[in-house]
């Protein structure tokens, strides 16, 4: 006889349960497999790239043509570490342009500068005709 006969137990006959863990636990194995199945059958496309190999820097060209344009606080601004004003911007500028054969120009901002001086500083070089331009991405302090 068994040991869990209803006569010895005094109880009636067991009824059967459905165990939800390892339930669980498989839907979620196949659920891996179907996933990790289906991206290795997608096949990834890339497009070739010819990345620039490294080489020597080219040499400085004179350090007179390159000025640095600090723009500060509303109306100011620095050509140079020479404080100026907004407004002298586009004519320096445009002097630069005439005197240099290859100007370059250095768009910096301070702690205190607005964006939209910035931007308006970047239109005048554009306006200017100077195509080799940088735009500093530290923070600097005011006039330097």
């Amino acid at each position: 006889m068994s040991d869990f006969s209803p006569a010895l137990t005094g109880r009636g006959p067991r009824r059967a349960r459905i165990e939800i863990i390892p339930l669980i636990d498989v839907i979620f194995f196949l659920l891996a497999t179907f996933v990790l199945f289906t991206l290795a059958l997608n096949k990834i496309q890339s497009v070739p790239v010819e990345l620039p190999r490294a080489g020597l820097a080219p040499a400085p060209e004179a350090a007179d043509d390159l000025v640095i344009l600090q723009i500060s606080h509303p109306g100011t601004a620095y050509w140079n570490r020479e404080p100026i004003t907004s407004a002298e911007i586009p004519p320096r500028l445009r002097q630069l342009r005439q005197t240099s054969p290859r100007p370059r120009v250095l768009v910096a901002g301070d702690n205190q500068a607005d964006y939209g001086d910035t931007i308006r500083a970047l239109d005048e070089v554009r306006l200017a005709g100077i195509t080799q331009v940088s735009v500093e991405t530290t923070d600097r302090p005011t006039g330097r």
